[in-house]
């Protein structure tokens, strides 16, 4: 790394300009590329390794209400003089609007604004969370501020509940036969691993006592966020896992919601959530509870649940093969045609792709008006398949149905929902970068 001037009076130090003829002529260096695979072009690619269905929408539709769920953050720095210091403010939204507003406006040769207002009920949620050298009056370390800021939000009530119950009825499956105990990774104090959290130990305020050190355990421990933070170096490789985390559990939120007030509502509305149906990083055990809730409501009441990816190698494979799809098209995507064509890599059935991560499976859809999508619905089976059928995904055309009826001519391959959400809950760089910064510093220093 070169130097950099700190005071101006001496010049940074500039990388050299002829030192990558040592990279180019090392035989080392040859060797590995010669070895190097690159996704396939649409040319090369041959739909006989997966299944292609054709799609024809739904004379009668199910769905009466559709929720969209998104979420977005901006980091902003609150001290730019070293050390430097960032804090993470978050916002989070579920829209939801009727399918019969929508057809209501298709119908209109112009929207009125007071018709556009039914598509955009929103419940915002807000959430800071320090990021860089910077830590909470009561607590010692950034990574117990984190993790206290994180218990905070989740403690604080949405309504008459906290998201904190949403996550109890989650995790220790209140919905079903309850689970007496989930098992910690590792302590967040003492770094103990396989520490129990059992339920009947559990305080009111959703707290534990690590059975080895005695240091105190909050139940958004579960997340494994702090097992990805560094004190020094900053939170900042979180706040992806923290920004897909939260929408998710927002959305077991409502769904929580609907089963509270009237099961037999579930199977009208359509949940559509901005990115795959998935959780990375630290979160990834989380998907194994999802898997188990999705798996109960197929059972035991409905649920339509889409994933819509907007960006990735998934997405960038379904433009480069647009052309060959014809309209109404239904791709569903398998081990070994991802590993084949998407991702480069060899496909191996004793480690499938998304087996840690995914509750459901991918599929590639062209519509019959041209838009092409890249959705994951959540599966009936136990774990992710190698092969998917279409008896695996539960109301499969319905959901198509739906996506059909709400594309957005705006943005490429957009849906209604998702471009509003985004709207209403992104955060711009500009202006609202700057007058989030002087807003933190200005309430920070009082």
């Amino acid at each position: 790394m070169a130097y950099t001037s700190r005071f101006g009076r001496r010049p940074n130090e500039y990388a050299s300009k002829s030192a990558h003829s040592n990279i180019i002529k090392d035989k080392s260096v040859q060797a590995f590329l010669d070895q190097c695979n690159l996704p396939k072009y649409a040319a090369d690619v041959s739909f006989s390794y997966c299944k292609c269905h054709s799609y024809k929408p739904m004379t009668s539709n199910p769905i009466s209400h559709i929720i969209a769920i998104d979420g977005g953050y901006n980091e902003i720095s609150v001290r730019k003089e070293f050390p430097s210091s960032t804090i993470c403010f978050f916002q989070f939204g579920a829209l939801i609007f009727s399918v019969e507003d929508l057809d209501c406006l298709e119908e209109r040769p112009f929207i009125d604004p007071e018709d556009m207002s039914k598509l955009k009920q929103m419940e915002r949620l807000k959430f800071t969370l320090p990021v860089r050298n910077i830590t909470l009056k009561d607590e010692n370390t950034l990574t117990d501020s984190v993790r206290r800021s994180i218990y905070d939000f989740f403690q604080s009530y949405i309504g008459e509940e906290r998201l904190m119950d949403t996550l109890r009825w989650f995790i220790f499956q209140e919905y079903d036969t309850k689970i007496s105990y989930w098992t910690l990774a590792s302590c967040p104090v003492c770094k103990t691993p396989g520490i129990n959290l059992l339920l009947e130990e559990m305080t009111h305020d959703h707290r534990f006592t690590c059975s080895h050190c005695g240091g105190e355990i909050f139940l958004t421990d579960v997340f494994r966020l702090h097992e990805a933070i560094d004190d020094e170096m900053g939170a900042g490789g979180i706040l992806g896992y923290v920004t897909s985390t939260i929408e998710q559990i927002i959305l077991v939120r409502l769904i929580r919601h609907i089963l509270k007030m009237k099961p037999s509502l579930l199977k009208q509305f359509l949940f559509i959530k901005d990115g795959p149906l998935a959780f990375f990083g630290q979160t990834a055990n989380m998907h194994n509870p999802m898997r188990d809730l999705t798996r109960f409501l197929f059972k035991n009441h409905n649920l339509y649940l889409a994933g819509l990816e907007k960006s990735g190698p998934f997405v960038e494979h379904a433009a480069e093969i647009a052309d060959n799809l014809k309209g109404g098209d239904v791709l569903l995507l398998n081990n070994n045609y991802i590993y084949r064509y998407i991702l480069p890599g060899k496909a191996d059935l004793n480690n499938l792709y998304g087996r840690t991560t995914y509750y459901g499976s991918k599929i590639i859809f062209k519509t019959l008006s041209e838009n092409i999508y890249v959705i994951s619905l959540p599966t009936t089976t136990p774990e992710v398949v190698a092969d998917p059928h279409e008896h695996d995904f539960h109301n499969l055309y319905a959901i198509l149905t739906n996506i059909e009826k709400l594309k957005c001519d705006m943005y490429d391959d957009a849906l209604i929902p998702i471009a509003l959400a985004n709207k209403l809950v992104s955060l711009a760089n500009y202006p609202s970068s700057r007058i989030l910064q002087r807003f933190a510093v200005e309430v920070i220093n009082r």
